[in-house]
């Protein structure tokens, strides 16, 4: 009896130590993915129709605009290099679009670490939760719904209708690629990482709110 005992806490602890190994060696492979990735964001001045369809105006005039960092010759390590000149002209191509259109509202383009839940991109590539570069254009109060993609690996050219497979494989390691194309396999484990990435990120907000109570 004590035998059985025995073997079970031993089975019991080696499968503990097997699922803790593979979740932290998929959050290691995530940080991976995420240092590797530039997304794009686009936020609408709020949820009506008619700022809906202007987000996508200023979308699609943005990305004509900004074509050559739009090339998928800007990476994370360059990205501060590239965009950052860029991001007055990108501002002044919303503002006009926004203008034609009939409307005044501001614009803020900006290059940031954001978070983002877990995104299935075209159905075919999904991007873990968490913080990732990006570039973000606020159109007005910046309450509506938001368009995205990914800039980096190029997903996202002119029109952002397609995605090219192989630019993830251009840019992953062999195992990274694998997991952000082949999600089903990783379903459960993206969904743990979604939620250790919110609470990570409901404690920095927090922490944040305190340090700014306090300066």
């Amino acid at each position: 009896m004590r035998n059985y005992k025995n073997i079970t806490i031993a089975v019991s602890v080696s499968l503990i130590f097997v699922i803790f190994y593979n979740i932290t060696a998929f959050a290691f492979n995530c940080k991976e993915i995420r240092s590797d990735v530039i997304r794009l964001h686009v936020i609408a001045n709020s949820d009506s129709q008619e700022d809906q369809s202007l987000k996508l105006a200023v979308r699609d005039s943005v990305l004509e605009s900004g074509k050559n960092i739009f090339d998928g010759t800007v990476t994370p390590k360059n990205a501060k290099e590239k965009i950052i000149p860029e991001l007055d002209n990108l501002r002044k191509t919303a503002e006009k679009t926004i203008a034609e259109n009939g409307y005044n509202y501001g614009v803020k383009a900006e290059l940031i670490t954001e978070y983002f839940d877990t995104r299935i991109y075209d159905e075919k590539v999904t991007l873990p939760a968490g913080k990732y570069l990006a570039l973000k254009i606020t159109i007005g109060e910046g309450k509506g719904k938001n368009w995205w993609c990914v800039m980096f690996p190029a997903l996202c050219l002119p029109a952002a209708e397609s995605t090219d497979s192989n630019a993830v494989f251009s840019v992953f390691s062999e195992n990274n690629a694998e997991i952000v194309t082949n999600s089903d396999n990783y379903e459960v484990r993206f969904k743990l990482i979604e939620y250790i990435e919110k609470l990570k990120e409901r404690v920095d907000n927090k922490l944040q709110k305190v340090d700014n109570e306090y300066k």
